[in-house]
């Protein structure tokens, strides 16, 4: 008699360290379903003087060492979202004075998105990426923000705004990864995991 087709369970499961429900519903996207989403508590404070892409590498990294905890049975994959401005972190929106705020910095001009990926092994080893994406937004009228900021999208979003809600319609042009923008890099980090030893469950035949 044929057995039944069963699903093959993952070697070694995944830990997401993010407490985005947007980078947990990308990876559910293309067929990713971590065993369990366990957010980091780290102070994510920037350094003096620390320049964007520093600061989103050195925040992916220590999210990840924080959920693993200086040893793992899990794969734990880590993000960072950072929009900057030359060399100027925008600040996730706590309020709408921050938002209306970065909303004015970025109308009218072009802007980038760098994602940080950084994934722990359970064998000790590790690799980051980082991921840039350059955004230009439209010049918003006073009436547009204030429209956006009644919307309350831009809640705990960096830079103010959310690309995958109505914040797209300010967009003019995306150059790279739009995942990126939306809070993970899928292709990089799936290859990331993958390089790493880390695979999908599947179905047997």
């Amino acid at each position: 008699m044929a057995e039944k087709p069963e699903a093959s369970p993952q070697a070694v499961p995944l830990t997401l360290a993010s407490a985005s429900p947007r980078r947990l519903a990308l990876l559910r996207q293309v067929g990713v379903e971590p065993r369990d989403v366990v957010p980091a508590e780290i102070d994510e404070s920037p350094l003096r003087r620390e320049l964007p892409r520093d600061y989103a590498r050195r925040m992916a990294a220590a999210k990840a060492a924080a959920v693993a905890g200086g040893g793992t049975e899990r794969f734990v994959l880590a993000a960072d979202t950072v929009v900057a401005l030359g060399r100027r972190i925008l600040p996730k929106a706590e309020n709408v004075a921050v938002a209306r705020s970065c909303l004015a910095k970025l109308s009218g001009r072009s802007h980038m998105v760098l994602g940080a990926v950084f994934v722990q092994a359970p064998d000790g080893r590790a690799a980051g990426r980082l991921v840039t994406t350059r955004v230009t937004f439209k010049r918003l009228s006073a009436r547009e923000i204030d429209d956006y900021l009644c919307s309350g999208e831009w809640q705990a979003k960096a830079g103010g705004y959310a690309i995958q809600g109505r914040a797209g319609a300010f967009v003019a042009k995306i150059s790279g990864s739009y995942p990126n923008v939306v809070g993970l890099p899928l292709m990089e980090t799936l290859a990331l995991l993958e390089g790493l030893g880390w695979r999908r469950a599947h179905a047997r035949p």
